[in-house]
């Protein structure tokens, strides 16, 4: 089975729209066709940006709502813990969490729309950068 780190844009993209591959990707994660890893660091992240204002009325969602799917996905995540920090990986510093999550889970892919800023850093390790519409194929094979 699929190993998978969402980014946070993935996420915000799956709230926003109804019909792209980030929703996909999210609702093949609730169904149990990848295995997730979620680390604290991430959960915190998806948290403070999904429920600011803007998302919230980008997506049409209420906090509860936003509250509710992160419980979800907490339940149904693989934790990750770091056992080691591997910084600086990505060129982006505020993505280094993402591949480090990545790297400690083990994961197999990051789905991501800021493939430049971490396929370095994650390639090294062998774990693939790709956008979701990719990852979504990953997960149907």
């Amino acid at each position: 089975m699929l190993r998978l780190v969402m980014d946070t844009d993935v996420m915000v993209a799956a709230l926003e729209s109804d019909t792209g591959a980030s929703r996909e990707v999210l609702v093949g994660v609730l169904r149990g066709d990848a295995q997730f890893l979620l680390s604290t660091a991430l959960m915190l992240e998806y948290e403070a940006v999904l429920t600011r204002a803007d998302t919230l009325a980008r997506s049409g969602l209420s906090t509860d709502d936003v509250l509710k799917i992160l419980d979800e996905l907490a339940r149904l995540c693989t934790p990750v813990a770091f056992d080691y920090q591997w910084r600086p990986l990505a060129r982006d510093a505020n993505d280094d969490f993402v591949v480090e999550t990545a790297i400690n889970g083990m994961a197999g892919v990051i789905a991501s729309f800021n493939v430049r800023d971490m396929v370095a850093g994650a390639g090294s390790f062998g774990i693939a950068v790709e956008r979701p519409a990719l990852v979504l194929r990953r997960i149907r094979k």
